[in-house]
């Protein structure tokens, strides 16, 4: 059994007051790839950015562990130091920031060291030319000016080199084509190979699936996960979309 690096426990959440999350329970252990569904509207980003610590969501109940430890109350610096990683549905943009730098302060803030420059400019290389990226992005402002899947390309780019213990993806491959989905898709295999690290894929689209192998998926519907199932789930979905769990999941509420 994969050692638990996140477990969720019956977590509720708000924002501005009204309850988006209802009591969710989740548990991811390391190498493993796990991918959230739902119809629009189901609390799927929510779960993402309460698990990130975003303050715009206040956690009203439950408990989060990661690799052991409760941060249920933490900061997202702090979990980010810790080995949480949260890619953007629209990821924002930086005037004078350079991709570079950020990536150089991103690694020496999770490190607590400085990376020799010509091994940083290595690591940062071999990241690229996996994502196709010409390496004049690196200078450029942070996502300034990119295209959208520029910016989905620099987030990956980003997750290879923070490498962390946890990658929550939000629809990292919404809008995007075919060629550059299979670019972001190499790039996320490879970062789980080198670090073995878990996932969690929140996402409608599912061509990012197909250079993974996916250990669980799970459904939510109106911010509770009412279905857990294996990779074949996926395809269900697929076949039939959202209505028999949208309906078992009234017809449960209307038992409570």
């Amino acid at each position: 059994m994969a050692e638990k690096v996140l477990e969720v426990n019956q977590i509720k959440a708000n924002i501005e007051e009204k309850e988006i999350l209802h009591g969710v329970d989740l548990s991811v252990g390391a190498g493993e790839v796990h991918v959230l569904m739902g119809p629009n509207g189901a609390g799927k980003s929510t779960l993402g950015n309460v698990l990130m610590g975003n303050p715009r969501y206040q956690i009203t109940g439950g408990q989060i562990l990661f690799k052991g430890e409760d941060i249920t109350h933490e900061s997202t610096d702090k979990r980010s130091k810790a080995g949480m990683f949260l890619s953007f549905q629209e990821p924002l943009e930086v005037p004078g920031l350079s991709l570079e730098s950020f990536l150089r302060s991103a690694m020496r803030q999770q490190t607590g060291k400085n990376l020799k420059i010509w091994e940083f400019h290595k690591q940062l290389k071999k990241a690229m030319d996996i994502l196709q990226m010409d390496e004049s992005y690196a200078q450029r402002s942070l996502n300034v000016g990119f295209s959208g899947g520029e910016k989905k390309k620099s987030e990956i780019l980003q997750l290879m080199l923070l490498n962390p213990s946890l990658a929550i993806l939000d629809e990292t491959d919404s809008g995007l084509d075919v060629d550059a989905v299979r670019l972001v898709s190499k790039g996320v295999e490879e970062y789980q190979k080198n670090q073995n690290g878990a996932l969690l894929i929140i996402t409608h689209s599912t061509r990012i699936l197909d250079a993974l192998h996916v250990d669980y998926t799970h459904i939510m519907v109106d911010g509770k996960i009412v279905a857990t199932g294996d990779g074949s789930l996926v395809d269900k979905i697929n076949q039939e979309g959202y209505e028999s769990f949208i309906r078992e999941a009234g017809v449960a509420d209307a038992r409570n």
